[in-house]
């Protein structure tokens, strides 16, 4: 928790810092223009890997795999993509780093070797879409019975 709240305290105060210090060095109005600059290319750039990232994940679906890399990889795009769109240079340097493929393959790779991929309890086995197991399947029979009150009348007939 302390870390957490550490996160919230400094990289405000960066922020602030790193924009005075551009702003006094270049001015107000491009250090404004330079923030929304690197957020418009930032979303450009976070909507084509994006894509990208869902096309790849639906073909290892149909192939039967399960996509756990891409969902890494979504993950780190929506948290790439919200640090775009927090002012400041160093969230976009971070946003960056999420969405520039070369350094989130890089990321990714060491962390996922620390992630173990587990199947939950209702998960289809890879190639077995559609295929039913013993335990899915309810056996039992089926009659109707006629009422034994002559005024009354089956909801069917109706």
């Amino acid at each position: 928790m302390r870390p957490l709240l550490l996160l919230f305290i400094v990289i405000p105060i960066l922020e602030m810092w790193l924009l005075i210090a551009v702003g006094s060095e270049i001015g107000a109005l491009p250090t404004i223009g330079l923030v929304l600059l690197t957020a418009v290319v930032g979303l450009a750039l976070l909507r084509r890997q994006g894509l990208s990232t869902v096309m790849r994940a639906q073909q290892k679906m149909q192939a039967g795999e399960l996509p756990a890399r891409e969902m890494v990889e979504g993950i780190f795009l929506a948290v790439g993509g919200a640090l775009l769109l927090t002012p400041g240079f160093f969230t976009d340097a971070l946003g960056f780093a999420c969405l520039i493929p070369g350094l989130r393959q890089l990321l990714l790779g060491r962390i996922l070797r620390h992630v173990t991929v587990v199947r939950g309890p209702g998960a289809t086995p890879p190639g077995g879409a559609g295929r039913q197991r013993d335990h899915d399947v309810i056996e039992g029979d089926y009659s109707r019975e006629e009422s034994s009150k002559p005024g009354r009348r089956d909801n069917s007939e109706q």
